[in-house]
């Protein structure tokens, strides 16, 4: 099911809000669009990489710190913007006392990424189902992982091990009932339909 304008999706484990301001289902799969909303103390589950997409974050409001390739950068300016490069390792996490609210865009594998990060994971941190950081268990990393390697790979440990020992985790997965893509969760509904907020000029300036 494609997820659509204003609906909102949260992860309990990372302390995140998501609304949807233009779903990939909009851009021919290709771009989403996101207000992010994090509460003190939240961050994104792991850093990654995302082999064949682009992200670019953009700050409304509140302090929000990203760590890309070993280099950390604190937005904390209205208007600041981070570009991360296809194949960039990167985290982020809420680097002040308030709530923070960012811009996500990601072009490439939008629809994929909807399906992984807004479905599958949050799905996983809603049902308790990750550790408190919002990782899956490891059977259930090891099927999530290699259906979404196009789209998202944790980077510890490093690909070339992921890729071996999933592939001898993954067919133990399966047979005890794990599923990569779990239709359970790419059938649930968000839990809100929300009225999008106005975005500064300062933000506007990224054609938002």
């Amino acid at each position: 099911m494609a997820v659509g304008q204003g609906e909102v999706y949260e992860n309990p484990r990372c302390r995140e809000r998501v609304v949807i301001r233009t779903p990939s289902a909009d851009t021919g799969g290709e771009r989403t669009v996101m207000d992010v909303y994090v509460q003190p103390g939240g961050a994104v589950s792991g850093a990654h990489v995302h082999p064949l997409s682009e992200e670019r974050f953009t700050l409304v409001r509140g302090r929000v710190a990203f760590l890309v390739d070993g280099r950390e950068t604190v937005l904390d300016q209205p208007g600041q913007s981070i570009l991360i490069e296809p194949g960039a390792k990167h985290r982020w996490w809420n680097a002040g006392s308030e709530e923070s609210r960012h811009i996500c865009e990601l072009k490439g594998r939008a629809d994929r990424f909807e399906q992984l990060v807004l479905r599958q994971l949050f799905g996983l941190a809603q049902d308790g189902r990750t550790t408190p950081e919002g990782m899956p268990h490891l059977l259930q990393q090891a099927v999530t992982t290699l259906e979404f390697k196009d789209v998202l790979r944790f980077t510890s440990p490093a690909w070339p091990v992921q890729r071996a020992l999933f592939g001898v985790l993954a067919p133990v997965a399966r047979l005890l009932g794990y599923q990569g893509c779990n239709p359970e969760y790419m059938e649930r509904k968000p839990s809100e339909i929300a009225e999008l907020e106005p975005l500064p000029d300062e933000v506007k300036k990224w054609h938002y």
